[in-house]
């Protein structure tokens, strides 16, 4: 049991039970929303944030010792689509396995750290996730050459879409609505600097709300004002409105800076 969301145990069982020669690569996207001020589950009295707590508690080293690599994390600037919970802190860490997941929820070293977690976490999901295969980029446009370039005041601002569909034939498929919507996106966004450094197939929800997510995509702008141009060009505007509307049922569209990004490189 935790105190920041719900165990889902069936998926847990997958993770666990999975066959060596049927096991490999799994990505564990988390979405954190921290408390305020940390409450540890002994009483003490601490000074420390939500978000302190939670850097304590990061668990570099039972990582590494299970062969797992955290892979991205970023700050959320901002949340335009989901209205709730308001999210502080995405990560991504890549298992070599799924069993490399169970085994480091076994560590001592990692349940000794836990308790930092639980002081400072006020909800998350954790979704485990497959790489999907993202759509080619050609003739992809050199961010100097962009409408509006990274700067010190504006850098590079990436995209997390957090995706459930109304009618789809599994994690790995998208609708053709959905379809529809990416090809005029994409026409308007690769000029403004677009790159897609990963999208992923959502295999189940290991901490969550009960919701249930399909897929999760991080794509990469030059700029939040990239961004920003994209999402108000008209064509854009409409073809949202006419078919990313009519195929998603449920999402999150949170813009990050990140400090870690080596998704692309997966």
């Amino acid at each position: 049991m935790v105190g920041y969301g719900q165990i889902d145990h069936e998926y847990g069982i997958k993770l666990a039970t999975t066959a060596p020669e049927d096991d490999g690569p799994v990505w564990m996207v988390n979405l954190m929303r921290y408390k305020a001020q940390a409450e540890y589950a002994d009483g003490r009295a601490s000074t420390r944030t939500g978000r302190e707590a939670d850097d304590e508690y990061a668990p570099l080293g039972p990582l590494a010792a299970v062969g797992a690599e955290m892979v991205f994390v970023a700050d959320v600037a901002d949340q335009f689509l989901g209205d709730e919970p308001k999210w502080d802190r995405v990560a991504v860490v890549r298992y070599p396995t799924r069993a490399s997941f169970i085994a480091m929820q076994q560590r001592d070293d990692f349940q000794k750290a836990h308790k930092h977690k639980e002081a400072g976490m006020a909800e998350t999901i954790v979704i485990g996730c497959l790489p999907l295969e993202v759509p080619e980029i050609p003739n992809p446009v050199d961010w100097a050459d962009v409408p509006h370039p990274p700067t010190d005041e504006d850098g590079v601002y990436t995209m997390l879409h957090v995706i459930r569909f109304h009618d789809s034939d599994g994690a790995a498929a998208t609708p053709d609505h959905m379809e529809s919507y990416q090809d005029v996106a994409g026409s308007v966004a690769v000029p403004n600097g677009l790159r897609l450094d990963g999208w992923f197939s959502a295999e189940g929800t290991i901490v969550g709300d009960g919701r249930a997510w399909q897929q999760v995509r991080f794509n990469t702008f030059p700029s939040r004002a990239g961004f920003i141009a994209v999402a108000m060009d008209p064509d854009r505007m409409a073809a949202h409105r006419e078919h990313r509307d009519t195929a998603i049922a449920d999402t999150y569209a949170l813009g990050l800076r990140a400090s870690i990004n080596r998704l692309a490189a997966q």
